[in-house]
């Protein structure tokens, strides 16, 4: 049996969620417009923000100025500094780490460069483990993570941690996020996301996205991965496995990919074709492409409108199936998309006619840190869903 007094702490803690989830979308909001966005009343509100600031996830500041008539209102704004998430992005040729505060605020970054052989499980645990220590010792004292996200380049269940398949990294079945949290010795949760659904997720919240509903992002490296998102939500399919846009065949006689399958289309646009498209010297990366391509030479130039013209055959695909309002360029796909701009627009012209005279092609605001992003808004997700449970599950931690 469900009594009043249970519902109405499950109605405070639905509020309070809500309204830490708005603050951290939207940053530093006057209570009389929380009070009107949210349809509480100005009591009810008050009441939720100052238990936040009690809990050290928000402050509220004086006055910000008088309007006409009444009382100034309140500023209340996300304790971006105290309150903070790591957030991970493990790509096959990179790893950055970032400790992101509440609100989204990027306090530090640190980046190295990989190599394509250096994927052993162990070694590379023990290197994000390493980078996640460094982030910790350096945030200010006093501060309170409250969790780790990270984002990597493979198919992840759901909610389990557990990297089914990353091709590129050599990886079937590492349950990475068992390993993380053992190396962290239980300290702080750690949950594990596709890097292309992560990055989809930022770009939603709080990136060139923001405010759409149906959106597909495009990310790569070696790969090609892709986040998807429909009806507001994202699309994960059964298992959690949805959005691996790279291992659609678009060319059945085309190269072998490393997922066992020919004609992939990562084979076609990926950091590999284009190095092989445009003819690359050895050792050569995309940067040295795009440089030869902004250059005019001959080989850079012609590979590079080959790729165009599989990227826009990709695109086709996805604007045909899924017909979203925008599809966004991030990753190593950035900045192919940015050279071969007119022959994938072009490319749209086989599209169906409804959905591609609307969709609207854009590189991600976040550049190549889309993914970083979306994994501290992983991390995130259990205290902005529930700050009541999140705070009581980890007190030791978020009262200091």
């Amino acid at each position: 049996m469900i009594t009043p007094a249970a519902t109405q702490d499950e109605v405070r803690r639905h509020n309070l969620g809500r309204l830490l989830r708005l603050l951290h979308v939207r940053g530093a909001t006057s209570r009389a417009r929380l009070t009107a966005e949210t349809g509480l009343n100005r009591s009810t509100v008050r009441a939720l923000t100052g238990e936040l600031a009690a809990a050290g996830l928000v402050r509220e500041s004086l006055p910000v100025g008088r309007g006409r008539a009444g009382r100034p209102s309140i500023l209340v704004e996300p304790e971006s500094v105290r309150t903070y998430a790591l957030a991970v992005d493990l790509g096959v040729e990179h790893l950055i780490v970032g400790r992101i505060g509440l609100g989204g605020v990027v306090h530090d970054r640190r980046e190295i460069r990989r190599q394509m052989v250096d994927g052993d499980v162990r070694k590379t645990v023990r290197r994000v483990h390493q980078m996640v220590e460094l982030m910790l010792a350096a945030a200010p004292a006093g501060g309170v993570c409250v969790g780790v996200g990270v984002g990597v380049s493979g198919v992840v269940g759901t909610g389990d941690g557990l990297v089914r398949l990353a091709p590129n990294l050599g990886w079937e079945n590492v349950p990475l996020g068992q390993l993380l949290s053992d190396k962290l010795g239980g300290r702080l949760p750690v949950t594990v996301g596709n890097d292309s659904d992560l990055g989809a997720l930022a770009e939603h919240v709080r990136g060139v996205a923001a405010g759409l509903s149906d959106v597909v992002f495009i990310s790569g490296e070696v790969g090609v991965g892709g986040g998807i998102i429909i009806g507001g939500r994202q699309l994960r399919g059964a298992g959690g496995y949805g959005g691996e846009i790279g291992h659609m065949c678009v060319n059945p006689r085309g190269r072998l990919c490393r997922c066992g399958r020919r004609g992939c289309w990562e084979t076609e646009v990926g950091e590999e074709a284009v190095l092989l498209a445009t003819g690359a010297a050895p050792g050569a990366e995309l940067a040295d492409v795009l440089a030869a391509h902004a250059a005019g030479e001959r080989h850079a130039v012609r590979g590079m409108r080959k790729v165009g013209e599989w990227m826009g055959l990709g695109v086709v695909n996805l604007v045909n199936i899924f017909d979203p309002e925008m599809i966004v360029f991030g990753g190593m796909t950035r900045g192919v998309f940015e050279v071969t701009e007119p022959t994938t627009r072009k490319a749209l012209a086989a599209a169906l006619t409804g959905p591609r005279r609307k969709v609207r092609l854009e590189l991600a605001a976040h550049g190549v840190d889309s993914t970083m992003v979306g994994a501290a808004e992983l991390a995130f997700a259990p205290l902005l869903d529930n700050p009541t449970a999140a705070l009581a599950a980890v007190p030791d931690r978020l009262d200091a």
